[in-house]
């Protein structure tokens, strides 16, 4: 399963010259929770999400600090955080380092690209144009999208170990080359590796699917963050 696949495809999107107040209303009338800002050329050059305007009404209450008081605290990260907390323009409270995904990006990574970088949603780019956004909402519709498999009793273990694997291929930012499979009758044995709790539980609903298992036992450890890198 791919990005492609699950992807939303009506993306509402808004280009640099908007405003804060717009993009509000935007995500209010839409009901959508995050907007990829647009460049001149149609290319996504940022995003705002309901956190960046809900940082915005936190911060608004904030007592200023005194002017002399400033003189001594000073820096350019304090600068650029007045200039989100007040600036009316949507290019200068948006997130610039935007993380974009091709349709065909499997959805394992994506789902392992939103845990490791903590977002909630990746625009999906294609020749630099925007074709739609994955978030986490359509990873969990895909999972919800697992088609319900009955197994016939009279397969051998061969064939039942095929159709579990088949299975957990299918859970997004499951790797099921970091898995030992075992099936003996009607039982189920999984070890392994997964990067959280929700991708094993993850595991253990899409094995739930398939009805003919016997006891299905899910064992999943943690993927330390240095393995990705982190």
């Amino acid at each position: 399963m791919q990005a492609q696949d699950i992807m939303t495809r009506n993306v509402i999107s808004a280009n640099v010259d908007v405003t804060v107040e717009e993009i509000a209303a935007l995500m209010m009338e839409n009901h959508i929770s995050g907007v990829p800002i647009l460049d001149e050329d149609g290319a996504v050059t940022g995003l705002i999400s309901e956190g960046d305007l809900m940082r915005r009404v936190e911060g608004s209450g904030s007592a200023p600090k005194s002017w002399w008081l400033s003189l001594f605290s000073w820096s350019e990260s304090t600068a650029r955080d007045f200039i989100k907390m007040r600036s009316h323009r949507a290019k200068d409270i948006m997130t610039r380092n935007v993380h974009v995904v091709a349709p065909e990006t499997p959805v394992a990574d994506i789902a392992r690209l939103l845990e490791e970088k903590r977002i909630k949603r990746v625009p999906v780019v294609e020749n630099d144009r925007v074709v739609g956004i994955v978030s986490r909402g359509n990873l969990m519709q895909a999972l919800a999208s697992i088609p319900k498999v009955t197994l016939d009793p009279s397969i051998s273990n061969r064939e039942k170990r095929e159709v579990v694997m088949g299975a957990l291929a299918q859970v997004p930012g499951l790797n099921p080359a970091h898995l030992n499979v075992v099936v003996e009758g009607d039982r189920v044995d999984v070890w392994g590796l997964a990067d959280s709790d929700a991708v094993e539980k993850a595991a253990s609903v899409a094995l739930d699917n398939i009805d003919g298992l016997g006891e299905v036992s899910v064992n999943l450890g943690r993927i330390p963050n240095y393995v990705w890198g982190i």
